[in-house]
């Protein structure tokens, strides 16, 4: 193995559990290694893997590990210039996992290569994330809602994509559908999150949005909820409830597992903006928690969903 590549899977900084192993893992190891970090990790995928079919469990579990660990690298290293690294060996990694997959050791590589050996999903699509979350490294501000949009393009977008690749739709008009529910998706939790990205130093509410309802910075910061605040919250929370109504119509267009999946992410987006409303908009007193009578009954209505398209298959 070559300096360079030695030096790649080195991961140096990164997190303990994120370090790559002295052998290179079975193919069983690497799949069990990313079961065990989606379903450890996540509560709403571990909801989700529930209802996918067997065969594209593993597909999705990869791409998963793939996504959580680059989050990871970018999020929970405190060191930016130390995160900036991490992340470029995170994409150094994917190249060769696609370009020389029996170099591959990480457990996430090994296992996202036989997705990519039976899906083909296209390499864009992973170098996408990597670019969202470098983004994530150095912009901590947005100025308009389309600076937002296009934020989301990389960095939530692809894995919606990904994950209409590996169930066998390629073409661009569920791309795009998929692509409004992600970007809503990801604001939604912008909006429930505002006062933890401000303890952060960041901050995604548009600076044209609280220009034109009269919102400073001081208001966040100090968690002062006035009239205008609340106006803005709204009109934020209602955008985004549309656009995840209208990326919505995907689900009329994909099989009946999918559909399950696809819907039970979408409404547990909009119960994130049902609770910002019962809330009256008030995302400065603290997040908005989810009732778990809530997630019980979305998934009992998925699990409803998935006995009805059983019945009717």
């Amino acid at each position: 193995m070559s300096e360079t590549t030695e030096m790649q899977h080195a991961l140096l900084g990164a997190p303990h559990e994120y370090l790559t192993p002295l052998e290179q893992p079975t193919l069983a190891e690497a799949q069990a290694w990313c079961t065990n970090l989606a379903t450890s990790h996540d509560e709403n995928f571990l909801l989700a893997r529930f209802f996918l079919p067997g065969k594209v469990r593993p597909h999705f579990e990869s791409i998963y590990a793939y996504c959580r660990v680059a989050n990871d690298l970018g999020d929970e290293v405190e060191d930016r210039e130390v995160a900036a690294r991490l992340l470029h060996t995170w994409g150094a990694m994917l190249e060769e996992c696609y370009d020389a997959p029996e170099r591959t050791m990480h457990p996430v590589f090994v296992a996202l290569h036989e997705t990519i050996r039976e899906c083909d999903p296209p390499r864009e699509l992973f170098l996408d994330l990597l670019h969202g979350f470098r983004m994530n490294q150095y912009k901590t501000e947005y100025a308009s809602w389309e600076e937002l949009v296009e934020y989301s393009h990389y960095s939530a977008n692809p894995v919606g994509r990904l994950v209409l690749w590996v169930c066998g739709y390629t073409d661009e008009a569920r791309g795009l559908m998929s692509d409004k529910v992600c970007t809503g998706l990801h604001l939604a939790n912008f909006w429930q999150d505002v006062v933890v990205d401000a303890e952060r130093g960041r901050r995604y509410i548009p600076a044209e949005s609280m220009l034109r309802f009269g919102v400073d910075e001081g208001q966040i910061v100090g968690r002062v909820f006035t009239p205008e605040f609340r106006a803005m919250m709204e009109d934020l929370v209602e955008r985004t409830r549309a656009m995840l109504v209208e990326g919505g119509e995907i689900s009329r267009h994909v099989d009946k597992d999918l559909k399950v999946v696809l819907d039970l992410f979408r409404k547990g987006g909009e119960a994130i903006l049902n609770g910002i409303a019962k809330d009256d908009y008030d995302v400065l007193r603290g997040r908005p928690v989810g009732s778990k009578l809530g997630k019980i009954g979305l998934l009992i209505e998925a699990a409803a969903d998935k006995l009805r398209a059983g019945i009717s298959a």
